[in-house]
């Protein structure tokens, strides 16, 4: 295959991974955005009918301005968006190409890609975290049953549905099923529904949980998965409940191994944080810099797009002080 010259390439075309585009075309360097999947790929596989949780100027990105129709847009507005800000500014992005290898020869990166290769003398990671779920690992949990990622409430109507966690979205996938005519049950392994639940949702899973429209067992996990039942451990002993479908949305998790591969080191604890300059945003790895929710490691609520949208910038700060 042809190797192509760029100055920059940017891995991963979600939020974060277009304002560094927007940063690089503005000094006009040779850039390119390359992603796996869709534009803005983590957004695109949300909840259809998912509503954010900031307002909409807080997920602007250079100061383009989204206008939602509700002080808190919603997931099909963000794509409308960023989708907008894409092709207004003609920004560089190669679609559904996922990168296999970064190796750094020399002062220079070799990228490798399924259909391509290309050489950059700076890389940029901001590939998020929401492509790998954390598993249950429990017997079973291979069933074409189970679920880690939730898209709408239409194919569980008039099921017995188990939804574990306690976050954001499993709450919203718990309310919308149980609206759409669904049994539903969570499974949660803490005391209580989540600190961080949006707060205007707090409340209706609390009350529809406290008048028994909505089963919870809390200090509770499941520990086996079969066809049409789950057996959970809870404090009062073992429970054998009726099931058709799991939704099991206990979080996700970057690429480690894909970070590991480029060379990225990581703090020895259970964050996982990968080692990077907060002031720069360069990671271990001379000319190889870390953006937006990846800086996070498994502390995957420290960073949203309203946070880390300022790494953009400082990333071309720096390269533009070293060039």
């Amino acid at each position: 295959m042809k190797t192509t010259n760029l100055d920059i390439i940017i891995i991963g075309a979600g939020p974060i991974g277009i304002a560094c585009a927007l940063e690089c075309k503005k000094r006009n360097w040779n850039y390119l955005v390359i992603e796996k999947g869709a534009l803005t790929n983590s957004l695109f596989n949300y909840p259809l009918n998912m509503t954010f949780f900031s307002t909409s100027e807080k997920l602007e990105i250079d100061n383009i301005p989204f206008i939602s129709n509700n002080p808190k847009p919603t997931r099909n507005e963000a794509l409308e968006y960023y989708r907008r800000v894409v092709t207004s500014n003609q920004l560089n992005i190669k679609l559904y190409e996922e990168v296999s290898t970064i190796k750094k020869v020399n002062d220079d990166f070799n990228i490798e890609t399924r259909k391509n290769q290309y050489k950059a003398k700076k890389v940029i990671i901001a590939t998020g975290f929401y492509d790998i779920p954390n598993l249950l690992n429990v017997p079973g949990e291979d069933l074409p049953k189970v679920f880690h990622y939730y898209k709408e409430a239409h194919p569980f109507t008039l099921q017995n549905i188990a939804v574990v966690g306690a976050s954001n979205s499993s709450v919203d996938a718990a309310l919308e099923i149980y609206r759409k005519g669904g049994n539903v049950t969570m499974i949660v392994r803490g005391e209580s529904i989540g600190e961080r639940v949006k707060y205007w949702v707090r409340p209706d899973i609390l009350n529809r949980i406290e008048e028994g429209s909505i089963k919870a067992y809390f200090n509770s996990e499941i520990t086996t998965i079969g066809i049409d039942f789950i057996e959970i451990k809870t404090l009062e002993g073992n429970k054998k409940l009726p099931n058709d479908y799991v939704i099991a949305l206990t979080g996700y998790q970057p690429n480690f191994k894909f970070l590991d591969q480029a060379g990225i080191k990581f703090s020895e604890d259970k964050k996982h944080i990968p080692n990077y300059n907060p002031d720069t945003m360069e990671s271990n790895v001379e000319g190889l810099y870390l953006a937006g929710v990846i800086c996070g490691g498994m502390e995957t609520h420290k960073w949203f797009i309203e946070n880390s949208r300022i790494h953009a910038k400082l990333i071309a700060e720096d390269i533009a002080s070293k060039s």
